[in-house]
Parts: structure tokens; sequence; C-alpha cells
């Protein structure tokens, strides 16, 4: 399992509603777990290996020795959400690449877990920030989109060799 680089037109797709839940989706969530793993992240959106669904995993260690933090979320969507401040992020899908994003500080999550049951996530901080980051990949939305003006301007020069190297690829 690959994780799609900036600016494959795949990742601005985003996710439809998953309807299944079965061995299937089971088994695409902990490749993508090891995917994410592989490449040092700590959250991974479906849409960033090339799957059309709202299914996300994620743990806030990053790191495969503690899987407790460890979270699948289909179809998750926020139902609360307070607070606002900027913090770094990096992503997958911009290797090498870390932007001053602003986020909700807390957010209520719904979403289904692998069986389909309703659940609820209080998150706040990091994990907050990891949620929304992914959630964002299911819309076929970019951290680069939420950029300031000045943010974008200084990372002008990175997205344009990521493009370069696609249209190299291709």
């Amino acid at each position: 399992m690959q994780v799609l680089v900036y600016p494959d037109p795949v990742l601005r797709r985003g996710g439809k509603p998953v309807v299944q839940f079965d061995a299937a989706l089971r088994d695409l969530a902990a490749r993508m777990f090891d995917a994410m793993y592989a490449e040092g992240g700590v959250g991974l959106a479906a849409p960033q290996v090339g799957v059309g669904h709202k299914l996300l995993v994620l743990n806030p260690t990053g790191s495969r020795d503690d899987r407790s933090g460890e979270q699948v979320l289909l179809n998750p969507r926020i139902t609360k959400k307070k607070g606002r401040e900027f913090g770094e992020e990096g992503c997958l899908s911009f290797p090498g690449l870390r932007v001053e994003v602003e986020r909700w500080v807390d957010i209520t999550v719904a979403y289904q877990d692998l069986d389909g049951i309703e659940r609820t996530l209080q998150a706040g901080d990091w994990l907050a920030r990891i949620v929304q980051h992914e959630l964002d990949h299911l819309d076929g939305v970019l951290f680069v989109d939420r950029l300031t003006a000045a943010e974008k301007l200084r990372v002008k020069a990175r997205l344009l060799e990521l493009e370069e190297r696609h249209r190299a690829r291709a």
C-alpha cells in the first residue's frame, strides 16, 4: 500500500460513506496502519492510499510499538467544536513539508467503528489536530488549503518541487 503524494489528483476526490462493515474493511484498516507506521505518521485517511472511503486510522504516538492509541474512524463528522489555535502540521502526502495550520482546539466527533456501531470521540489538542487533518482528507481538502497567505508564500517553492516531481513520474 503506497501513500499518494501531492499533487496526485486522487487526493482531491475525498471519500464516500462506508456502508459495508466486513473482513475486507478490517484488512484495509490494518494495511493502512502498516502504511502509516512505515511512513512515520500519526494518521492516514483512505483517500491518501487511493481508496475512496470515509475511513481514517490514527495513533497519536506514531509508534508501532505502542498501539494503545490506535483508532479507526468510519464516516466521522464533527458535532461540536470550540477554541482555535495555530499549530505545526506535516502530512504524509507532502513529504518534507511542515506548516502552521489553524484548527479547533476541542472537538466532539461522531463516527462508526469497524462493526458499524455509532461512537463518539472527545478530542483535544494534539488528538483534535490529527482528527481534523485526516477528516479534511475525507472531503478532498488538503492542509495547504488552510494556510494563511504568508504561509503559502513560505512553502511555495516546496509545493512547486513536489509538482515537478509528479510531472516527471507521469
